[in-house]
């Protein structure tokens, strides 16, 4: 009889994580241009908006970040196939499609601070409370995320962060060497790297994370996401850290991901909690 209920409760919510959400809208970032121009003119940067229904809206968003080593972005798995699942949660997400650095560290930041910004420009518009702003981001997003969680403020500041197998660090030893030199350059000079590592710019009044990732991930060094939860701890910053067994790295919202039903299960408990 347990096993009979188990079953149905995991039929019944991976139901509720398939119901078709609203179709996004797609809108240019920067319509007037960037502050910082771009080397590759052709890159720019936009954003996938997904409201969900009225009469279910929280008045939560998530800005969402996907992955890609600061080179390219996993704009589907790590992005806007996220939104169904939010949607039906009554959250409003924002994918955010940011300019590569091309050796200028501050665009992806700039990109993110202003898809923030946009979200409490249109707060009133979207059903959105503007003090229930989230920023998520995978890998090379997660360290996009949690930069804009440690460093930005004002209308730029996250309520909240979800961070998943999250580069975090920019110290070469721990550090994913793509991300790093594609967001920093191959010759970064030690403040710049320390700048950039988030987990030394954790203060106590960061937004609380969630952060998950998996134990075995060779691509991210599991301390970068284990160093970020200690610096929240010892900051007294409320953080939740979920190091699952197996995985790998880049699962994102595939179901393929073994732990995949647990670590949705979680983040709908975590998110539920504040």
């Amino acid at each position: 009889m347990n096993r009979i209920k188990t079953v149905l409760s995991t039929i019944l919510f991976l139901a509720s994580t398939t119901v078709c959400a609203q179709k996004d809208t797609v809108f240019p970032l920067w319509p007037n241009g960037a502050p910082t121009a771009s080397e590759d003119v052709a890159d720019t940067a936009k954003v996938y908006i997904s409201l969900p229904k009225p009469n279910k809206a929280t008045g939560r968003c998530i800005v969402i970040c996907p992955g890609g080593g600061y080179s390219h972005l996993a704009m589907n798995h790590e992005g806007r196939d996220w939104a169904t699942f939010f949607n039906n949660m009554g959250i409003a997400t924002v994918v955010l499609k940011y300019r590569m650095p091309h050796g200028v560290s501050t665009i992806p930041l700039e990109d993110a601070e202003e898809a923030m910004r946009l979200v409490r420009r249109n707060a009133k518009q979207w059903n959105i409370n503007p003090e229930q702003v989230g920023i998520m981001g995978s890998s090379a997003g997660g360290h996009l995320a949690s930069t804009l969680a440690t460093h930005s403020k004002g209308d730029a500041a996250a309520n909240f962060q979800i961070l998943f197998y999250p580069v975090i660090t920019m110290d070469p030893n721990y550090t994913h060497r793509g991300s790093h030199d594609n967001l920093l350059g191959k010759e970064a000079k030690k403040k710049t790297e320390r700048d950039y590592s988030n987990d030394l710019q954790v203060t106590r009044v960061t937004p609380r994370a969630f952060i998950a990732l998996s134990d075995d991930d060779h691509a991210v060094l599991p301390v970068n996401g284990v160093n970020y939860y200690l610096a929240c701890h010892l900051n007294d910053v409320p953080a939740s850290l979920h190091v699952y067994p197996s995985g790998g790295h880049g699962w994102g919202i595939r179901t393929s991901f073994a732990y995949h039903l647990e670590m949705m299960q979680e983040l709908r408990a975590w998110l539920q909690s504040f």
